[in-house]
């Protein structure tokens, strides 16, 4: 039931209990991807972060959807999936200084943040990379009988590489329990959809495949949900993978805050996007309907701050690896 226009937002009323987890999980998102920006800045992280501040809606409305078994794989652009999914600020700001009190004992850096435990599988470095680790974590689940679903988070971009059609191939003859979920920021680094593929929807890569698909809009993170949670019941029924594309926009560059000084858009393009801005479009509606109090959400953003102002205080009080654990958790065939 492949869909070639937007999904229908007015159906299925979301309780207020979600409208406020979706809410929280963005703010979550928003604050720790600004303090990480400034960190940054400031010389006091090492190498190169990509910020998610602009794509909240995405990560929330699918990790709202998902129960806490569910396993799902990102991207470079990782931390909002982290974080949505429920990797700790302690953890993932540790994991950014490089400290031993990371998510990853520092090894991993903003590219590889994992936590198995909480079906985080990873972020990954390379672009495309974790589409099927997704594909094999469903066939897994498959296999050992299980009705856990994976979940693939990608860029436009990563739609030309080869492994994203292989993977989508697999799960569609399959039907594996699988979400491939297209964050299209309308570039690929640099690059502008139109100047790396011919097509205005990338959704339409599914149909070859025979993988029904969506458009939704990425800034809408309820709008997000309920394609998520649709997606989500039809794996967990067995009848196979789902395609859908989230048009978002990323409001920094491709990596930091200033980027690489390389202009490739308009400040009018980037305003006219944060016009629309994930959060404020939530709260403006929470707010018109009576589903929060200005209070409340005000509430979500001072305590989520004062967690972060700890985490990073965490972070900086922790050690950094020792030398002679080099070769911890390294392993060789």
């Amino acid at each position: 039931m492949t869909q070639d226009k937007p999904a229908n937002t007015a159906a299925h009323p979301i309780s207020p209990q979600v409208v406020k987890d979706l809410y929280e999980r963005m703010v979550r998102i928003r604050l720790f991807e600004t303090e990480a920006g400034k960190l940054m800045e400031a010389g006091k992280l090492p190498g190169f972060l990509h910020l998610y501040v602009g794509q909240e809606a995405v990560a929330a409305g699918v990790m709202a959807a998902l129960r806490d078994d569910d396993q799902i794989t990102s991207t470079h652009r990782g931390h909002g999936h982290a974080v949505a999914k429920g990797v700790g600020f302690k953890e993932m700001y540790a994991e950014l200084y490089g400290r031993v009190t990371g998510a990853c004992l520092g090894r991993g850096g903003s590219m590889h943040i994992n936590d198995v435990t909480l079906g985080m599988l990873g972020a990954n470095g390379i672009v495309g990379a974790g589409i099927p680790i997704a594909v094999g974590a469903a066939f897994a689940a498959r296999y050992k009988s299980e009705d856990g679903v994976a979940v693939t988070f990608f860029g436009d971009g990563a739609t030309n590489i080869g492994s994203f059609h292989e993977a989508a191939n697999m799960a569609a003859v399959l039907r594996l329990p699988v979400l491939f979920i297209c964050e299209n920021n309308g570039y690929a680094e640099f690059t502008p959809q139109s100047k790396h593929m011919l097509l205005t929807d990338v959704a339409d890569r599914a149909a070859a495949y025979g993988m029904p698909s969506v458009i939704v809009d990425g800034m809408d993170a309820v709008a997000v949900h309920r394609a998520a949670t649709e997606a989500v019941a039809r794996a967990r029924a067995g009848e196979g993978p789902m395609f859908i594309e989230a048009k978002t926009y990323r409001y920094y560059d491709h990596q930091g805050v200033k980027g690489l000084r390389h202009p490739y858009r308009s400040q009018e393009e980037v305003d006219t996007w944060k016009a629309r801005d994930p959060i404020d479009l939530l709260r403006d509606r929470a707010l018109a309907d009576g589903t929060a109090t200005g209070a409340e959400l005000d509430d979500i953003e001072r305590r989520t701050r004062d967690e972060i102002a700890e985490a990073i205080a965490h972070a900086e009080a922790s050690p950094l690896p020792d030398t002679a654990d080099l070769l911890l958790n390294v392993y060789s065939g």
